[in-house]
């Protein structure tokens, strides 16, 4: 089954401008999709349509349909789109600096009532974020880049998500950082069933997590199929990759002036 389906969705801000173009993806339930693409490319963009965060920006989606398992959403405000299941975490690891990292996650949770399920679900943040347990008395503002971005996506799991949306959690953190936040999502992934919508410049960490991935250029999805494709494909290698030995700059340029899968 799928969980979400973007169909034909263009994107225009001030009514002018035309940041996303006849976008078409669909994430499984319980799939792990990555969206992959340059800065300008289009994936923010992307995820403020699902989540309803257009409009704080002068933006609207003008053109298609967005579903959320099944049915339409576009007419649905944003905090509706989050207790129907959808969570969107932002680029930037915005947190209540002035919370403990036990804080910030109660505050995600102001729409339960049941005691015993948020302390259940702050359990199992801490289980899944050993770190934050660890530093539970700090202030979040003190915590280090790394720590703060795990804040961030346990925050989001403790409204219970059936889509995560993530916009690139890489961001700024070191490779061995990386690697243990991309480890953490296929957890949730996996055990807790939560589908995931992955926002990343970094294609080799996505494509490792990833079960598919689409790519965005200029607004418009350009290629899309399985991670494994994705990464055998030489274009894909080259602009994205490095080519498996290095950056290969004049393969980057030829790649961005044929274009062959938009002829």
């Amino acid at each position: 089954m799928t969980v979400l389906s973007l169909n034909n969705v263009e994107v225009v801000f001030d009514r002018v401008f035309l940041a996303i173009k006849g976008v078409s993806i669909e994430v499984p339930e319980r799939g792990l999709v990555a969206l992959l693409g340059a800065n300008g490319a289009g994936k923010s963009t992307t995820l403020k349509a699902i989540s309803g965060l257009l409009k704080p920006e002068r933006g609207t989606v003008s053109h298609g349909d967005i579903r959320f398992a099944g049915e339409p959403i576009l007419s649905v405000d944003p905090a509706d789109r989050v207790r129907r299941g959808i969570v969107h975490v932002l680029e930037g690891r915005r947190v209540f600096e002035h919370l403990t990292p036990k804080e910030n996650l109660i505050a995600a949770t102001s729409m339960m009532r049941d005691r015993k399920r948020v302390d259940t679900l702050i359990e199992r943040t801490f289980q899944w974020f050993p770190r934050l347990r660890e530093r539970a008395n700090a202030k979040a503002g003190y915590l280090s880049g790394g720590e703060q971005q795990m804040l961030a996506i346990g925050r989001a799991l403790m409204t219970e998500p059936k889509l995560l949306m993530l916009d690139e959690p890489s961001l700024g953190l070191s490779p061995l950082l990386v690697d243990e936040i991309f480890g953490i999502i296929r957890r949730v992934n996996t055990e807790a069933g939560v589908a995931v919508l992955l926002v990343e410049q970094n294609a080799a960490a996505a494509l490792d997590v990833a079960e598919s991935a689409y790519l965005l250029e200029g607004g418009r999805v350009v290629m899309n199929g399985t991670a494994a494709e994705m990464r055998a494909n030489p274009d894909i290698q080259a602009a994205y990759l490095g080519g498996g030995h290095g950056a290969d700059y004049a393969a980057v340029k030829h790649y961005r002036q044929r274009r062959r899968w938009l002829s």
